[in-house]
């Protein structure tokens, strides 16, 4: 049922063949885009390289404790205090916002996300519970230890905008891609056709420990134990699969691009029910 889709890794704009990784663990994807894996989760930077404060974009904001790294690669890259023009969300569970309260106060920015995640991110509404029973591995049996409880962001809470613009990120635009997350958003440039996924699909198999620390690059659906909602997800990858990407970055897993991946991503979307849904579990309809 979890069938695994070996591919390789995205070869750097600069380096083909292989990621370009800077001394502080940052991966250049693109010219403008880079991104760090931060224990099980990556967040992504938005902008060129010593672009200076305020003209690039953090796109989630990690596991809790993840600040310092952040701030600590965005000064690396950027040049100066390291502070963006804003932070962008894909959603808001506990694993993308970890460090977002902390990074907003210290950088005094607006964050950015779907009007249908505002309630998980103003503190009024709990996420669904996670689901150990749809297997696949230890972090999926681990997982009613991961907080739904929501976060109270709301002084510095924004929503995109209905016209898709990403703010801060000229000719990008946001996706809605629900059934992870209500509110779960992609971000897409047409120019390259560059994808930011964030959970609507990831790239390495996430419900197991060996798995999401290995990074061993494969295409699978959002993460198990966390989606709630099987006919949205799949919905939402057929509809990025259609788009055809040149080069992806999920919020789990490593980079990828070109054809390989194209192929793999297609055939999750045409095969979605059978390598992606659990076999049974609490979201899971019979």
């Amino acid at each position: 049922m979890e069938e695994q889709i070996p591919l390789s890794p995205a070869a750097s704009a600069d380096h083909p063949g292989q990621d370009s990784a800077r001394d502080d663990g940052t991966r250049e994807i693109a010219s403008d885009v880079a991104y760090r894996q931060l224990a099980i989760v990556n967040v992504v930077f938005a902008g060129r390289a010593n672009c200076g404060d305020g003209n690039w974009v953090l796109i989630d904001t990690g596991m809790p404790g993840s600040a310092g790294f952040i701030r600590s690669a965005a000064r690396e890259r950027f040049g100066g205090n390291g502070r963006p023009a804003a932070i962008v969300l894909t959603h808001g569970h506990f694993d993308h916002v970890g460090s977002l309260k902390t990074l907003a106060d210290d950088w005094d920015v607006p964050i950015y996300a779907h009007t249908l995640e505002r309630p998980y991110l103003d503190g009024s509404k709990s996420y669904p519970p996670p689901d150990p029973s749809v297997g696949g591995g230890l972090l999926a049996r681990l997982s009613p230890l991961f907080p739904t409880s929501p976060i109270d962001v709301s002084a510095r809470l924004r929503s995109l905008s209905e016209d898709r613009s990403v703010p801060g990120m000229p000719g990008w635009r946001w996706i809605h891609t629900p059934g992870h997350a209500p509110g779960h958003v992609s971000l897409w440039r047409d120019s390259d056709r560059f994808l930011i996924a964030g959970d609507a699909f990831v790239t390495t198999r996430q419900e197991s420990i060996y798995s999401a620390a290995t990074q061993a690059p494969e295409m699978h659906g959002p993460p198990m134990y966390f989606t709630p909602d099987w006919d949205r997800a799949r919905q939402s990858v057929i509809a990025l699969a259609g788009l055809r990407p040149e080069t992806v970055v999920t919020g789990h897993g490593q980079a990828m691009r070109g054809e390989a991946m194209r192929r793999a991503l297609e055939e999750l979307a045409a095969r979605f029910n059978e390598v992606a849904v659990p076999q049974h579990g609490r979201y899971v309809l019979t």
